[in-house]
């Protein structure tokens, strides 16, 4: 419903997969090569911190670099055979010398993570393990163990992976609620294969929504950075000018210089724990569709044939579309509703109504006031959980 963008985003996902010689990523493609990534000159970056150690970048990562890891998996992938070689006249007609094509393979990815408890509790993205039967974990000194899955969640793209070790390296955790653009960012990570690469820039922005990233399926505000982050670097952490983790490193934008994407570590955390505790995680859900709305939208709509709906409203938040048997058609809400405030709090885009549920327990109450035809509404919805294929 929102106005068309001039570019189309392609967002690449920062694990990397391998099937025989060739290589490929989980999703997106490969980051073209060349200088189109050059590096950020002095006149881009911050000042130094007030202490005036210009080697922080160094301690940094002194102090994080043994608690980062390197993450293999691979998957079995079913290939489906052609149904011409199952045909009984094509395997009569080229008896047996024809070999019947495979119906499996193995497809092999790599990650980052970082370990944040001395007993092998490890942080990596959703994507760098999904659908693996093996898990190998390697840390920075040469140690290889096999890690169990605990738990992953695709809607933030976290995961936590455990190996069976004690006394491990461990890194320290920052505020990502309290980040400001302009300040140091310094991401570690194994980008293609490189382990223990260590890259810097800063934070380019903060509280980026997932339509603004390209990823519309994931319920996070991401952290933007102009850090080089490549393919591999997922799951990696992205640390603050005094080392603490403030980020996961998630993904970049295909085609373009200095925009990559991290996952604030207060959402990481959060995912983090559910999953810890009952190896999953119940996402708040709605059951609308939705877009921002403004006079531009409204007369678009209302000059359109074909719409059915007349609006009156030139801000807010539209619902043009209501989930059947969800809670949102529970509650009573209607195609044409427009959300002026959830909770007492003054709404002027969809990114905050998302925000808001996510924010918000399942089975809680939330207060929307809506308009609906020119009267004001208050309508109370209880988020249910997030079924499959779903977003709000």
């Amino acid at each position: 419903m929102a106005a068309p963008q001039n570019v189309r985003k392609s967002v690449t996902y920062l694990s990397l997969m391998t099937l025989g010689a060739a290589a490929t990523l989980f999703a997106g493609q490969f980051v073209p090569t060349g200088n189109l990534f050059s590096a950020s000159t002095v006149a881009q970056l911050p000042a130094p911190i007030p202490s005036g150690d210009i080697n922080f970048i160094a301690q940094a990562v002194e102090q994080v670099g043994p608690a980062v890891v390197r993450i293999d998996s691979s998957r079995t992938v079913q290939t489906r055979v052609p149904a011409v070689f199952n045909d009984p006249f094509f395997q009569e007609f080229f008896g047996q010398a024809l070999p019947t094509p495979p119906r499996t393979r193995e497809e092999r990815g790599q990650g980052s993570g970082f370990i944040i408890s001395a007993d092998g509790v490890i942080l990596t993205n959703a994507h760098v393990i999904d659908g693996a039967n093996r898990v190998t974990v390697t840390l920075k000194d040469g140690r290889n163990y096999e890690g169990r899955v605990m738990g992953q969640d695709t809607v933030t793209d976290v995961a936590v992976v455990k190996i069976d070790a004690a006394n491990l390296p461990i890194v320290r955790m920052g505020d990502s609620d309290r980040l400001r653009p302009g300040e140091w960012a310094i991401a570690i990570g194994n980008p293609l294969g490189l382990d223990n690469t260590v890259t810097a820039g800063i934070i380019s922005a903060t509280g980026r929504s997932s339509g603004d990233v390209g990823v519309p399926d994931k319920r996070v505000g991401f952290i933007q950075t102009d850090a080089a982050i490549n393919p591999g670097n997922s799951g990696g952490p992205l640390l603050n000018q005094r080392g603490e983790v403030i980020g996961m490193n998630t993904a970049i934008i295909g085609g373009a210089q200095g925009l990559g994407f991290a996952i604030p570590i207060k959402t990481a955390q959060r995912i983090a724990n559910e999953l810890i505790a009952h190896g999953r995680v119940d996402h708040p859900f709605l059951g609308i569709r939705m877009a921002n709305l403004t006079p531009e939208v409204r007369q678009r709509l209302n000059s359109n044939p074909n719409n059915t709906l007349r609006i009156q409203e030139d801000s807010g938040v539209l619902i043009f579309q209501i989930v059947p048997n969800s809670p949102a058609a529970r509650s009573g809400l209607q195609p044409g509703d427009v959300i002026k405030k959830i909770d007492g709090r003054e709404i002027a885009k969809a990114e905050q109504v998302q925000q808001m549920v996510e924010n918000t327990n399942v089975g809680d109450t939330m207060q929307l006031e809506i308009r609906r035809s020119g009267q004001t509404l208050s309508v109370g919805v209880q988020p249910g959980p997030l079924p499959a294929q779903a977003s709000r």
